[in-house]
């Protein structure tokens, strides 16, 4: 069984960047801080951090008057700042600046007087905050179906956004049908969907073309690594997510089970919130198993770094 590599895969910037700024916190602030949210969707990262002290919370009335909270990445809905302000609490935002720029033209939109169709799933931690920021002029849309059956109050004035760790494909069909409802529709003036979900799923397409089956190491709350796993899928290639190397062995028996015969070429790739120790762990695994590592597929390289907030610079 020969073994490719996708390349990029794992950490993102904006990854790095949230990860950092709660360890610079802790190192900051003897110890203790509170972060609203997972920090990524990795349970590996936010345990390691838990053991380093920081502690999770999912609203502010949990944390006590006067001690410091970090915002995810995946960013906050003005409504969370405020009744993190109410209890005097010191903020220290880690929200991907690409999450922010989405944030930044919802705001934007809505003063101009648009109805903003927000593309993304209902529940996410990333679409509740964006949808915060002008929520009596934001709707979510979920599906190319959705967007058939809209109806808005003015067809002159619709825009839309898109959470940024969607299927670039998926997305495409559903700007697509909003165009075609609502020809006046606006967009961003640059595509929502982040550069790092972009760039893996490109090369998640490249390594297709190599093997038969695709791993995808990554959290199941992870909406990057979910994608990820669909863009394989729909290249008709058998693909599965996993958190870590002890369900390499029976992704593999089920994936053989689908394919009728045993594996010649897998992939390896993860998403962008899942760490290199657990991507490496991964590989070792499979080596053990009698892989061979073939190649790595490169399709880009990233060298993009979000400087920290002034409070946490050195």
């Amino acid at each position: 069984m020969k073994i490719y590599l996708a390349s990029p895969r794992g950490f993102c910037a904006g990854v790095e960047y949230a990860i950092e700024i709660v360890e610079r916190a802790l190192e900051r602030f003897d110890g203790k801080v509170y972060v609203r949210h997972e920090i990524v969707h990795n349970r590996h990262v936010v345990s390691r951090l838990e053991k380093m002290g920081a502690v999770f919370v999912e609203e502010p009335r949990e944390i006590p008057e006067n001690e410091v909270v970090v915002y995810s990445a995946h960013g906050v809905s003005p409504r969370v700042r405020a009744e993190s302000r109410e209890k005097g609490l010191r903020e220290i935002d880690a929200t991907c600046p690409l999450v922010r720029k989405v944030h930044d033209e919802a705001i934007r939109l809505a003063g101009e007087g648009y109805q903003i169709l927000l593309i993304g799933h209902e529940g996410h931690v990333e679409v509740e905050g964006t949808k915060g920021e002008a929520p009596d002029r934001i709707r979510v849309v979920e599906t190319v179906e959705a967007a058939a059956a809209l109806d808005v109050a003015d067809a002159e004035k619709v825009a839309y956004l898109t959470q940024t760790t969607l299927s670039v494909d998926d997305t495409a069909q559903i700007v697509a049908k909003l165009r075609e409802r609502f020809p006046a529709i606006v967009g961003p003036a640059k595509d929502d969907i982040c550069y790092a979900t972009q760039n893996r799923q490109n090369s998640v397409k490249e390594l297709c073309k190599h093997v038969e089956v695709v791993l995808v190491v990554g959290d199941p709350h992870s909406s990057n690594s979910n994608r990820l796993v669909d863009v394989a899928q729909g290249q008709q290639r058998v693909a599965f997510l996993l958190q870590h190397a002890g369900q390499v062995e029976e992704r593999l028996a089920l994936a053989e089970k689908r394919l009728g015969r045993p594996i010649e070429a897998i992939g390896l790739t993860a998403g962008a919130s899942a760490p290199t120790d657990l991507i490496d762990r991964v590989l070792e695994k499979l080596i053990a198993l009698g892989g061979e590592h073939a190649d790595e597929i490169v399709t880009a390289r990233e060298r993009i770094h979000f400087a920290l907030p002034p409070a946490l610079r050195d």
